[in-house]
Order: C-alpha cells, then structure tokens, then sequence
C-alpha cells in the first residue's frame, strides 16, 4: 500500500504504535490457536472457577459476546477500573479492553492487584493521535502565542498514562463523554459548585480562561456547543502543522484549543445515514455517542455516552426503530436483548472497533491458563512518577463531577 492510500489521520498510528505493539504480543501457540471455541470455552470457565475471588474480569461494552459472558462487570472505562479498585480481595484484574483502560486500572488499583490486557496489541487509534511528546511541543507552541497560565489541559480518558499526568501536573483533569460538561465549567470557572454559577460563557469571557482539550476534537465540540459555545469560540491545534496552524489572534480569540482527532469507529457516521433511517421508519429514534461529528450529533435525538445509550434503549417504548451512532458491538447486543424494539447501526457496513476486537477467546484463556500456574502475562504496569500525576489528574476528575 503506497503512502497516497493512507489516510493522513492513521499514518502516526499506524507508524509509531501499531508495529511495534504487535511485536511485542507473542504467538499462543496451536494450544490456542487451534482449539475449538467450545474448547476455550470450557477452558476459561474452569479457570475462573479455580481462581474464585482472586480474579477479577472486567469487559468494556464494546467487547465481543464471547469474551463478554465471562465478564463480572460490564461498562465504560472509569466504571470498569473504580470496579476492580473495590474488589480487595482480587490479586488479578483482567481487562478486557484497550491498553488505556488497563493503565487507568493500575492507576487506580491497589498496589498488590496486578492487571493484565489479554492482548497487548489492544490499543486505541484515537488515544495515539495525541502522544506525549506531541502534546508537551503543543504546550510550549501555544504559550508563544497566549498566556499559557490561563490554558487549563483537559484529556479524554481515552488517552495514555502519560497525558493524564501531563494534565495533572498543569492544573488539569480528566474527563470522560458524562461527565465533559461538568469538567470543562469547572476548568473555566475555576469552582466545583457549579450550581451557583451564571451562563459559562459569560463566565469564560470574565476569567478568560482557555480549555486545551485533546485527543478528541468532537467529544469537546458538541460539549462545548451544548453550554452554549459556537464556532467561533474554538480552534482546533493540528500537530502536523508547525504552531498546529495557530497564530496569535486565533488563540486570543479562542476558549477552546481543540486537538485534531478522533475515532475512527464515530467518525464514520453521517447525516446521509440518518436521513436514510428516517426515511424507512415513522417512528425512528436516532441515538448518537457524542465522539460523532457536530452534524451527526444535531440530527440526533438522543446524544450519549455508551451508558446513556443503554438506559435511552431500556428506557424506548416497544416498538420503537432506534438507529444508533456507535460501535457495533454494542449495537447488536442491545438488540439481541430488547426484542421488542428494532436497533440497527447507522452504518450498514460498520466493522467493529478493530483494536477492541482484538482480544478474544484465545488469548482470554492463555491469559487465564498462565494465572492458574501463577504466571503473569501481559501485566500492565504504570510508572510510579506517571501514576502519581496521572492519579491527580482522575482524582481531580472524580472530585468534580
């Protein structure tokens, strides 16, 4: 494939991740690799039986059925890692997920709890769009340009360890898609009773703070609009262009430096699909995540995190034809489970989460044969000088909102 054939947003992905992580996760074996699914099967549970409460597995909702049903919780990133903190008792936490969901686990874990990622080539695209050494030239290019004392850094918990500590050492937080709103008033009121607080754009214009938002633009934009920000109150920092395209009277200007990218997953969703579902159902309800493009998001009748779409689903009258905005997973699970509505992802060829989809039924029982001979694989381990940064920065997070 010639360099014309990828596209510009993969390119750092696929260059700086991908091949190295993939080096790094050895072969299973035929032990593995050729055994039957019924085979694994019985395998995994055999082993959860004989590890009783000294593991714990966790399976983000974007995981494969298969490796769903041996889950002892199920949901977003934080939700699974607060989980795992509070299982005392668990020396092992298997995270089915993505490599920042198990180094938010170890952050927030106890120190005698080991986690482990069943594949180390579970990664995130949208978490590598903004790696560390990117994000620290971003800071020092923006303080040419505005008071850098008033930009307050605001990461996606969809990113590394390592930006969480950069955000926790500059003052800064987490967030998550529940709780953006939240953490960005407080990032420009500077307070955490929000309820007091009058319009945050008025707010804004007074403290003239700015919020550097990264690594998803969208997630930031349609928050940001929802508190009742427009375009003009947002650039967006590309960190393939020298000053990431700024200059002074557009950072001046701006309250919110948006960091260019995405996810691949969300990105793929548009209007035209919406309109398409309209027009074959009277009764259509659109439910969107909120990492969807700005126009997606305003066609929408119901705009969430991966949780608020399931209790939008729960909460749907039978019947109702619900087209749905987000990984496909998830998609076909909840209509596998609500019977008696009509779910369907918007996008009729929608693959799933390619890194998501990397862990499965082998490498969930390799992982589990090997703690079953206490031997620990794949074990996901966060300096102790980045935990501590980046422990501040979820700290701050959970504290707010």
């Amino acid at each position: 494939m010639g360099d014309q054939a990828v596209p510009a947003d993969y390119k750092q992905f696929f260059e700086k991740k991908v091949n190295i992580m993939l080096k790094l996760q050895r072969r299973l074996g035929s032990a593995y690799e050729a055994a039957t699914d019924a085979e694994l099967v019985e395998r995994i549970a055999s082993a959860k039986d004989s590890l009783a409460d000294r593991l714990v597995v966790l399976g983000h909702h974007y995981q494969r059925d298969e490796v769903i049903q041996f889950a002892d919780k199920t949901g977003d990133s934080l939700a699974l890692s607060r989980y795992a903190a509070q299982q005392h008792n668990a020396e092992y936490v298997v995270f089915c997920g993505v490599e920042f969901m198990a180094e938010a686990a170890d952050i927030l874990t106890a120190s005698h709890q080991k986690v482990i990622l069943p594949d180390l080539g579970a990664g995130c695209s949208m978490a590598d769009m903004a790696d560390i050494d990117a994000v620290e030239l971003a800071w020092k290019e923006i303080s040419q340009l505005t008071d850098i004392d008033n930009v307050i850094p605001v990461t996606y918990i969809n990113s590394s360890a390592a930006l969480k500590n950069f955000v926790g050492r500059h003052n800064g937080a987490v967030c998550t898609s529940s709780n953006a709103a939240a953490i960005i008033k407080w990032a420009l009121s500077g307070t955490k009773d929000q309820d007091s607080l009058p319009d945050i754009v008025e707010v804004a214009k007074k403290t003239k703070k700015k919020v550097l938002f990264f690594p998803d633009q969208h997630l930031a934009r349609n928050t940001a609009y929802r508190l009742g920000f427009n375009v003009e109150d947002e650039v967006v920092y590309d960190p393939e262009i020298e000053l990431g395209g700024l200059d002074q009277e557009s950072a001046e200007r701006s309250t919110f430096i948006l960091w260019k990218g995405h996810c691949s997953v969300h990105q793929r969703f548009n209007v035209a699909q919406i309109e398409n579902f309209r027009n074959r159902y009277d009764n259509a309800v659109i439910m969107a995540h909120p990492e969807c493009s700005h126009e997606v998001v305003e066609k929408a009748d119901i705009v969430g995190s991966t949780d608020a779409i399931i209790k939008a689903v729960n909460a749907a009258k039978p019947g109702t034809h619900i087209g749905i905005a987000t990984e496909v997973h998830l998609v076909n699970r909840l209509a596998d489970t609500h019977q008696d509505l009509y779910i369907e992802c918007l996008d009729p060829v929608m693959c799933p989460c390619a890194t998501m989809n990397r862990i499965d039924l082998p490498h969930l029982a390799w992982v589990m044969d090997g703690l079953l001979e206490d031997t620990v694989y794949n074990q996901i381990i966060v300096d102790e000088i980045i935990k501590e940064g980046a422990k501040l920065a979820l700290d701050r997070m959970l504290s707010i909102a």
